[in-house]
This record gives structure tokens, sequence and C-alpha cells, in this order.
């Protein structure tokens, strides 16, 4: 990923945070066996705090082939926080163009399957922690069979984080005084715009 080095954000407890906001990402990798060609799955991922930059877990529908071909290999997996248009009109200098600012996160690591049934409902009583742990009880007492066809239906995998790149594009190259104004219109803007405005406040003062 392009980062200027005044874009770049190395902080292990903001990255997680980040990733763990944003949780639904992309995996990037092979789509043949030839490597010639790229998909991408989107996925609702759990963070995990652990190891040297944080663990991924989550599951394929076991349908999607992309699994079989990220196994063991060095998967790059994509976070998109909030982004959003920045006006020139914000500037003081006249003589300027428009930009976008935006959060993104890279994280890469190899992937590893997890096949076995009590592997797969740990993933999966790992997610709806994350998401709605009122569900977790109506899970448990689903019919046994029931819950075993689901399982049966997906492929779950962990990839612990090996190298990871933040960007933090919040108007870091501008004076002063026009990061000011960029943060004020965005705190009064729609939720990306907030965002941001937030991002800005804690990281730029």
């Amino acid at each position: 990923m392009y980062t200027p080095k005044f874009n770049q954000l190395a902080d292990r407890a903001l990255l997680i945070e980040t990733m763990r906001t944003h949780s639904f990402a992309i995996l990037f990798g092979p789509q043949t066996a030839s490597g010639t060609e790229a998909a991408a799955t989107h996925l609702p991922l759990v963070v995990k705090d652990e190891g040297e930059h944080g663990l991924l877990e989550g599951h394929f529908a076991h349908a999607n082939p992309h699994w079989k071909l990220l196994a063991g290999q060095e998967t790059l997996v994509v976070f998109s926080g909030p982004h959003t248009y920045v006006s020139p009109t914000l500037y003081a200098e006249p003589l300027s163009v428009p930009t976008w600012n935006y959060i993104a996160v890279h994280a890469y690591g190899t992937l590893s399957l997890v096949e076995d049934e009590p592997g797969k409902d740990a993933l999966l009583a790992g997610l709806i922690d994350a998401h709605e742990p009122a569900f977790a009880e109506k899970w448990r007492r689903m019919p046994e069979g029931f819950r075993r066809t689901m399982l049966a239906g997906i492929v779950g995998f962990r990839i612990p984080i090996a190298r990871i790149e933040g960007k933090f594009k919040l108007s870091q190259n501008r004076p002063q005084a026009d990061r000011r104004n960029v943060q004020a219109i965005h705190a009064a803007g729609d939720p990306d715009q907030r965002a941001l405005a937030a991002w800005m406040a804690r990281l730029l003062g």
C-alpha cells in the first residue's frame, strides 16, 4: 500500500481497534492454482489481540472454492475504514485541488484451515459473541442435527498477522489552519466524516 510517512500508523492498539471496528474485510489471493488470476472474498472477521500483530479468525462457505487456494498461502486482508471527499475550498491556498481522506489497514499472514467440527463451532461462537451475544444461547438450543449441518457448510480459518500496514490519511500534509477547517466541517457531517474528524482530534490534536 502506498503510504507516505506522515500517513503511516504503527500503533498496535490503534490498528487492532480499527480492524475490530471495521471487521467486514476482504481477503485477497489467487483464484487459480497457477496464481495468474486474483480473487477476493468479503467476510466478517474476529480480530484477536494475540501474537505480534494480532490474530484473524473467520470462515468461508464450503462451496466457495477460494479457501482451497488460500490454505497455507500468504493472504492479504484489507480493512476499509471511514472515507470522505475533501473540498479544496477548505484550504487557505486558492491553488489547491480536491482529495480524499480515509483509513485503511492491510494485514498479511499465512492462512491455516480449521475443518474439525469443534474448531468451527468455536469460531462461530467468537463471531456470535462479537456481533450478537444474546444469540449464543439460541444457537446452543438448536437441534444437534441442524447445527451439524450448518457447521458442515463452512470451512474455518485463522491468520496470525505477520505484517501490518496502517494508512490514516487525515490531511497531515496540510497547514494547521487547513486541518482545523477540514476537522470542523467533518465534525458536522455524515457518519464517515464525523469518524474521520474524531480520528483527527485523537491523532493530530
